[in-house]
């Protein structure tokens, strides 16, 4: 999975920060899905690497209960790279609690962690159970 965060990082668009990033994801049946980050002018608008790799698998494979057994992510920084606050949300839906995550840079330092480390105390859809109108429920 490193190996597919590195080759993915070649295709980030880093026109404005230079950090280019890349994730890789691997699925239950085996499959690798990367993603780079891609940045605009407006920069609200830029797309992490870890998010971009999560959007493209739920897209492409059209499945709504994909399993995502590990998630790689790497970087140019002095440390193993972190997800953004949004990126451990989003890898917090679409990956269990329990799921492997390593986080590297272009110094072979590698943090091996797991998403629920990464985003104790998640948001999850679970929550919204009780959102429905007296009358719904």
């Amino acid at each position: 999975m490193l190996h597919a965060a590195l080759q993915a990082r070649e295709n980030a668009y880093v026109p404005y920060s230079g950090f280019a990033v890349g994730a890789a994801l691997r699925t239950a049946d085996g499959h690798i899905v990367t993603g780079a980050n891609i940045e605009n002018a407006s920069f609200g608008l830029t797309n992490c690497a870890e998010r971009s790799a999560v959007f493209s698998l739920m897209s492409a494979r059209n499945l709504p209960n994909v399993a995502i057994t590990g998630v790689a992510v790497v970087a140019d920084s002095p440390d193993p790279v972190a997800p953004c606050g949004a990126c451990r949300q989003v890898l917090a839906e679409f990956c269990s609690p329990n799921t492997p995550v390593l986080l590297a840079n272009l110094h072979n330092d590698i943090k091996k962690t797991t998403v629920g480390e990464l985003l104790p105390g998640a948001f999850t859809p679970e929550q919204m159970a009780y959102a429905k109108t007296d009358s719904e429920r």
